[in-house]
């Protein structure tokens, strides 16, 4: 608490100079125009729809929910394969995998000369536990889609 009283000379200075407050407010006064500016454009817009928009005469066929030309009938979502998520897991697994491949690359010649080879071993072994994982799921069948 005792170094914001040596602050506070700093932050207001004389009058008619430029203090740390208005600086600051003059840096972010676009910004604060752009925000008050979109909310206005937004509240407007759906002030005006409802002021000037026609209320229809209601029914229950323009109240049920449109369904691409079908009847809703019958449950909400339809029970999907548990296929579909086992698939989508080992593509996020495989493809976020992927990505750690990118800094090794960038990274290779540099570290070869400072350190060795000890980084192509090191990403060697992080490619062959992938390819451990992908044989695995392949003889689980986790990417037979005919099954």
């Amino acid at each position: 608490m005792e170094r914001l009283f040596y602050l506070l000379p700093l932050l207001a200075g004389p009058i008619g100079e430029c203090n740390f407050f208005t600086t600051m407010l003059e840096n972010y006064l676009p910004i604060i125009l752009q925000a008050l500016l979109a909310s206005g454009f937004a509240g407007g817009t759906l002030l005006a729809s409802v002021l000037l928009g026609r209320s229809a005469k209601r029914n229950p066929m323009k109240d049920s929910a449109y369904e691409c030309g079908m009847l809703p009938i019958g449950e909400a979502q339809p029970r999907f394969s548990v296929k579909f998520y086992i698939v989508a897991m080992l593509f996020v697994l495989f493809d976020i995998e992927v990505v750690f491949l990118y800094p090794w690359a960038i990274i290779f010649k540099d570290f070869v000369v400072a350190y060795g080879p000890a980084i192509f071993w090191w990403m060697l072994s992080f490619v062959g536990i992938l390819g451990v994982a992908f044989v695995y799921a392949w003889r689980k069948k986790a990417l037979d889609w005919s099954s």
